[in-house]
Parts: C-alpha cells; structure tokens; sequence
C-alpha cells in the first residue's frame, strides 16, 4: 500500500504521519504539497490519499474533485481540523471516502486503514467477479450493467430472495430528439449514479435501459428519473410501472406500453396504468381453472417465503420468552396454524388459503366471545414478513393477556 499526504502544513503532515506507525513493513508514506498532490499521486502511485483541510475550504473541495476526476480507483481520507457536517458531507459527495479529525488518537488513524485495506480487498475480489461476468457476457463490458437477457433471471431473484413486494420498475429510453445525441455508456454512468447500492440497473431491447426499485413509489422513481436527466445532455423518456401483485412480464410490458406512449406524445414520463380491476362476472367468463391456479402458485410461494419462516422463528422466540407455555405450528397446502397454550387456557392463530387472490386469518382465544376472536382478510400482495409479524405477535400479546 502507497499512501499520499496531501497538506500544506509540513510540520502537521510530519506529526501525522507518525501516528501511521502500524503500518505493515511493504507500506510507504510520501507526502505532498497542493500544488504538486495531482502529480506525485501518479509518480508514486498512490493507492491512498489522505487530503488534510486547507485553511481555505474551497481549496480542499477544489482538489478533491480534481483528484477524483482523475483517479477514480483511489481511496482518499479526507483530515479535517474540525467537525463541520455540512463540508463534510459535500466532500463525501465529491469524492471523499472517509475522514478522520487531525487530532484523533493514533488508533482511529490505524482502523481507518484497516478499513481501507478490507475495502481494497473487496474491490479486488468485486473486480474480478465483474471480469467474470463479462466474459459469460451477464454483464455488458462497456456499461457494466446486466445485459437484456439476464434482466428478467437478476430481478426476479431479488425479487423472491428478499421478498420484495413493493416498488416500481422504469424503462429509459432516449426520444426522438434525444437519439442524435445519444450515449449508451453516458446514460448507463447517470443511472448508475442516480441509484441506491440495492436498486438494479439492465440493459433493455435496443436503446433501452431498466431501472428496478425496490420500495419505492411512483414519486421516488420520478425523482429518480429526474436526477438521471440533470446528468445528461440529451433528452429522455421513461414508462414507470408498479411492480405490486404483478409478475415480471406483466410490470415489465406496462412499463414498455408507457414508454412508447411517452416517445409518441414527447412527453418526459408516463405511468403506467392497471387495468380496470375485473367484475364477478369477469371472472365467470373467463377460464377460472387456470385463474385459480395462478393465484394458488402465488399462495404457495408466500406460503414458502414468508409464512413459514415467520411461525419458525417466533416460535423459536417465545418459546424462551414464555414459560410453562407450549407453543406449536403446522403448515399443509390447506392451512397454517400457530397454537399457544397453558395450563389455563389456548389460542389458535390459523390461516386459511379459500383461493384466488387473498387469504383469511382467524384468530380464537378459547372462553372468549369478544373482539378478540375475529377474522383478518389479506390480499396475496399484502402478505409480507412485516404483516404477518406484526398480526402474529399482536396475537401473542392478546394471550399474553389474559394472565
């Protein structure tokens, strides 16, 4: 490891850089002025820079974007001679990585190295995953973002991995005016940029690009959309589709429906519309076998992804929290029941599944005729880990109750 130690106090820049006295035997440490931080950077080179405040702020801002600009892959410490939030967090979005005061102990300098070192390691390993990736061609080599055919395989895994059921999805593409002037890899930087670490980024058919965002409405994904187009320099389009109780295909057509329609009237963005939701006798004439069983996967996954593991694990939990208690579940393709009972009295939590796009929870405590004992109706799309916590644990409370 090369460390750069940029300031313009030479006598601090010696006191600091002997509180580097745990470095390992390979490491070496040159310092710099301002004037000439840039090119030693490059001369050493520097896989670390550790940039001391200037007297003039607007100076240190200055060189941190300037040695950002210029070396992307370096990690830079920014050392500040005193707490101030606001410079500190326009620093860290022009560039910095982390800060440390001047004035701290000699240990805070060692683990904001150790923390440098264990970042490198895991942009090393994240790099050659990347290579990786771009020789199965998962991932485009130019942009760095997933190729088309990949983009349905990534977001459906995130979807069923961490049980997303909200959010939105976009498709980007650039209008009519905007395709003179069109970059495919300067688009993909200002998405990339306008992300949160947890949001997916791909490659649509031709011109177009898929933002995936978990959590978020409507409104966040305008937001989104805007800060994507203060980065460019040619205009855009997007369709915004809703992703709640939809399958891929489903919210990813809506979303292309949008965004054709946004190209067509030069509009900026459009949101997808749900179709009107079906009468009774809809249903009836349709073919209801097969409705039936769409919605009894959809069940059946909820079953596996969210109501399994939540009777596990809070029967795990107050199985130590509640003594001389006995508590149980069992789950079939027909119900799911968790029991609590002592040597008073029991209760039962059971969830019934009577079909198509919803599911009936009763909760009984036995010897009572009250409020207590009622019925829960939840769509499929409402059926989280959060819901079917937080009505669980509602129901442990309500025994817990009664004495």
């Amino acid at each position: 490891m090369k460390i750069l130690l940029v300031s313009d106090d030479k006598n601090l820049a010696e006191n600091i850089k002997e509180k580097l006295v745990f470095l390992r035997k390979d490491d070496a440490v040159a310092i710099s002025t301002y004037t000439n931080a840039a090119q030693e950077a490059e001369l050493l080179p520097a896989n670390l820079i550790l940039l001391h405040e200037n007297e003039d702020k607007k100076e240190t801002f200055s060189l941190l974007k300037q040695l950002r600009e210029k070396y992307k892959d370096i990690y830079i410490i920014l050392l500040i001679n005193t707490c101030d939030v606001e410079f500190i967090l326009n620093s860290t979005d022009a560039g910095a990585d982390d800060f440390i005061q001047i004035s701290a102990e000699n240990y805070e300098f060692v683990l904001r190295l150790v923390n440098y070192i264990k970042h490198a390691s895991i942009k090393i390993s994240l790099s050659r995953n990347i290579k990786l990736l771009e020789q199965l061609k998962v991932v485009n080599e130019l942009t760095g973002i997933y190729e088309y055919s990949y983009s349905k395989q990534v977001i459906e895994n995130i979807i069923d991995s961490e049980l997303v059921s909200d959010g939105a999805f976009m498709a980007i593409s650039p209008s009519k005016k905007g395709k003179t002037k069109f970059s495919e890899e300067k688009l993909s930087i200002a998405i990339k940029q306008s992300i949160r670490e947890n949001d997916i980024v791909a490659h649509g058919k031709g011109t177009n690009f898929y933002v995936f965002l978990p959590e978020t409405d409507m409104n966040g994904a305008a937001t989104v959309y805007r800060k994507i187009e203060e980065k460019i320099k040619f205009e855009i389009c997007a369709g915004i589709s809703d992703i709640s109780g939809k399958e891929y295909d489903k919210f990813e057509k809506n979303a292309l429906k949008a965004l054709a329609s946004a190209i067509a009237t030069e509009s900026s963005i459009i949101f997808a519309e749900d179709e009107p939701k079906e009468t009774l006798d809809d249903w009836l004439d349709r073919d209801s076998s097969k409705n039936y069983k769409i919605f009894r996967q959809m069940f059946n996954k909820k079953l596996e992804k969210v109501i399994t593991p939540v009777f596990y694990r809070l029967q795990k939990t107050y199985e130590e929290k509640l003594f001389n208690t006995k508590i149980e579940h069992f789950i079939d393709e027909d119900q799911c029941v968790f029991n609590i009972q002592n040597k008073s009295f029991s209760s039962s939590l059971k969830i019934i599944y009577p079909g198509f796009a919803k599911i009936i929870i009763y909760i009984t405590h036995d010897g009572l005729d009250s409020p207590e004992n009622r019925e829960i109706h939840l769509q499929l799309a409402q059926v989280t880990q959060h819901e079917i916590v937080d009505i669980v644990e509602d129901f442990i409370k309500e025994f817990k109750s009664r004495g």
